[in-house]
């Protein structure tokens, strides 16, 4: 079982045989050929869809390789104004370790598989690697997240949600296991004491709790011999938990999966049903977008959400501006308000970020102390919301290392480094 293995890379990032060049997914020929060739293939039954450099591909198919449900995009799609700088790609930066490189070696350095800029809602950068292209549903795993707090911000602010109650006051299935007893607020802001380890690095003997989670939303194969939970909500509701809740941030996926649960039981509607007709229908947006679901069709809401690459940038805009697009408010101003005011960046600061130190997390939304916003998930997918620069950045990635904590030493710096270009 290799599900959300970490893969190191070996040699130079910009040159080796791991390099983001030499791992093309279409140089590498991934899934090409009728019949596809055995040792051109990547398969959900046998684990080569999490395998890199086979991921690389499969990141911007996942339609073709897991269960999903639609969401559907409405109207008619709305502009995104160009005005395309050619002068970024030299813009010079250093990372955080010294490095010196180019903007555009810093895409290569993160494996960037597609990116868009927007200065004040106009595309001044776009650029596409791979099989990544502008109708690619690529998945985006903790965006995800971010949309979940979005959603629940949303409902407290519509007084349909009670930051201060416990979760099994909505969710009576919670009673008794880790998360039972934690507030709304504390799992929006991931400060509970569940007990799970977000370790993307499989062990020698046993099954991760990733691998667990995995398996129980239908993203791997069932061992034979396995007996966990089957299903993304019978999964969380199976977990205990190690230490009392209100502590320090610790990053854990099941804490979404809870608030997920909860969005779903107060207002009655699927996770899928609520991002299409919370956004997706109101947004002009491109593409249809996609969420990975379950054997009983639930949809992961801690990771499973696939989208365009301007769509997701589309949101960011629609974040920058305080919840509104063409004029009609989508997130509420209140909502807003407390999703960018942060969390406590004294429970944050024992978590040790790389390129976020003084940062913070809070409503599924990572902070940083200069202002900035982030949706982050795993192997570089990113919505960057800089409302100082006027400035949305949208990324899809294939890095070779789940955790961001791999990428951000260049991927900080060549985002200030992208901001400051466009305030001159």
């Amino acid at each position: 079982m290799t599900i959300f293995t970490d893969t190191h890379v070996h040699g130079h990032a910009h040159y080796g045989q791991d390099s983001a060049a030499h791992t093309d997914p279409v140089a590498q020929a991934w899934m090409q050929g009728h019949p596809v060739p055995p040792e051109r293939q990547v398969r959900w039954d046998d684990g080569t869809m999490w395998r890199f450099p086979q991921f690389r591909w499969a990141y911007s198919h996942m339609r073709e390789l897991v269960p999903t449900a639609n969401i559907a995009r409405g109207g008619a799609a709305t502009e995104l104004p160009r005005a395309v700088r050619d002068d970024l790609d030299a813009l010079l930066l250093t990372t955080l370790d010294g490095t010196a490189m180019t903007w555009r070696e810093s895409l290569a350095a993160t494996y960037t598989d597609a990116i868009v800029v927007l200065k004040d809602g106009v595309v001044v950068y776009e650029r596409w690697f791979g099989s990544t292209g502008p109708q690619t549903q690529h998945i985006l795993f903790s965006v995800t997240k971010s949309f979940v707090g979005t959603l629940a911000e949303t409902l407290i602010d519509e007084g349909k949600l009670n930051p201060d109650a416990k979760a099994a006051l909505y969710v009576p299935e919670l009673t008794g296991s880790g998360l039972g007893d934690a507030t709304v607020r504390q799992i929006l802001d991931m400060r509970t004491g569940l007990a799970f380890s977000e370790d993307y690095v499989a062990g020698q003997t046993g099954l991760t709790d990733i691998q667990r989670m995995s398996i129980a939303g239908g993203w791997g194969p069932r061992p034979a011999d396995h007996d966990g939970p089957d299903g993304h909500h019978n999964f969380t509701a199976s977990l205990g938990k190690n230490a009392a809740h209100g502590g320090d941030f610790v990053y854990r996926t099941p804490n979404t999966g809870a608030l997920q649960w909860i969005i779903e039981r107060v207002t009655g509607q699927s996770l899928a049903h609520q991002i299409g007709a919370r956004f997706w229908s109101q947004l002009g947006m491109e593409q249809d977008a996609a969420i990975g679901v379950d054997r009983m069709g639930t949809g992961f809401g801690g990771g499973g959400l696939m989208a365009s690459l301007r769509d997701i940038a589309r949101f960011g805009e629609m974040m920058r501006l305080g919840g509104v697009c063409n004029g009609q408010i989508i997130v509420p101003p209140a909502a807003v308000a407390r999703i960018f005011a942060g969390g406590d960046p004294a429970a944050f600061a024992a978590t040790q970020y790389p390129g976020n130190l003084d940062g913070n997390y809070g409503s599924q939304w990572w902070h940083r102390a200069g202002g900035q916003t982030m949706a982050l998930g795993i192997h570089g997918q990113a919505i960057y919301i800089d409302r100082a620069a006027g400035m949305v950045i949208a990324r899809l990635g294939s890095h070779p290392v789940a955790t961001n904590r791999a990428n951000m030493a260049v991927t900080i710096p060549a985002f200030d480094a992208i901001a400051a270009a466009l305030a001159d």
